[in-house]
């Protein structure tokens, strides 16, 4: 029998593996692809996961015309505001605080004068800075801050923006023209986690000495020192990951859905998903235009019929 081959144990595309900093991660906004102008990503709250039934529409497609049953994960997305505007000429040049009137935002970020947005000068680049108004969901109360792009060109992002300023920007109006999403936001936290959990290193034999579920060895004895590339015990969960491509099956008014487990009525806009989310219920994530679009999940033509589940909660 030959020898058994197999790739090294963990990623090194992810490391280190710690905790994220914040739940929001940065985007490089630069990068996404868009066809028109306006926002390029949106603030939401994953609510669960149920079954759709839907008439597959797709091109060439092995069940087309017929009714199809997939998974799909449900996200709150309550409308954004404007906080302030930051001008881009390689790095931030000059930044305006449109507006500081949520009583909530003070817990978050330092508040400043507002001003007014004029032109953009030497600014090469436009973005801004947006809050969800969370408190017409009943998940919390205080505001997500994070940065957002825009797509078009300079005049076409500040007119955008003196469009909005003052005024709640609805999902409904930016997913509108996105049918695929990509989403990134933090996993599960399953705090601290042995090697082969946190690793998937095989198990030793029972014969082994001191512990089956540690490395063979952890180096040698010269020179007397431990690689970073040798599986440990460590944090697992809670990092940034992206979830790319995503076909966007239906968004609609949270009046539609049932009381979700663990998670409550749903009192703003929804989005569903087909696939699923990285995170536990009530986690923030965002929604962005795709960074690469995958041929065939742009083919994807969904029509979405009603959603297949059992109501497990009463209130």
């Amino acid at each position: 029998m030959g020898a058994r081959s197999q790739s090294r144990k963990g990623s090194l595309q992810f490391w280190p593996r710690k905790k994220a900093d914040k739940f929001l991660p940065r985007v490089n906004w630069g990068a996404l692809v868009s066809d028109g102008s306006g926002l390029l990503g949106f603030i939401g709250y994953k609510a669960g996961m149920k079954t759709a039934i839907v008439k597959d529409n797709t091109p060439n497609s092995m069940t087309k015309n017929k009714k199809i049953s997939i998974p799909v994960t449900i996200i709150e997305v309550p409308p954004i505001k404007i906080y302030s505007v930051r001008f881009y000429k390689g790095q931030v040049i000059k930044e305006i605080i449109v507006d500081n009137s949520e009583k909530f935002l003070k817990r978050i970020v330092k508040l400043g004068k507002t001003g007014k947005v004029e032109e953009a000068g030497e600014a090469e680049d436009v973005r801004i800075i947006v809050y969800s108004v969370v408190s017409k969901t009943g998940i919390k109360k205080t505001p997500d801050l994070t940065e957002v792009g825009l797509a078009g060109s300079l005049d076409e992002k500040l007119k955008f923006i003196k469009e909005h300023i003052g005024k709640e920007i609805p999902a409904s109006e930016v997913l509108a023209g996105m049918k695929i999403v990509d989403i990134r936001g933090l996993t599960k936290g399953k705090g601290f986690s042995g090697p082969v959990k946190r690793f998937g290193i095989k198990l030793k034999s029972h014969k082994s000495e001191k512990g089956r579920r540690r490395p063979g060895s952890l180096g040698p004895w010269h020179p007397h020192h431990v690689i970073f590339r040798v599986p440990m015990a460590g944090q697992l969960g809670m990092f940034t990951r992206v979830a790319y491509n995503n076909p966007v099956i239906k968004i609609g008014k949270g009046a539609e859905i049932p009381v979700l487990k663990n998670f409550g009525k749903i009192r703003s806009e929804y989005v569903l998903l087909k696939g699923s989310v990285q995170g536990p219920q009530k986690r923030q994530v965002l929604l962005t235009s795709p960074l690469r679009i995958n041929k065939i999940a742009k083919k994807i033509n969904y029509e979405f019929l009603e959603l297949a589940w059992k109501l497990e909660v009463e209130f």
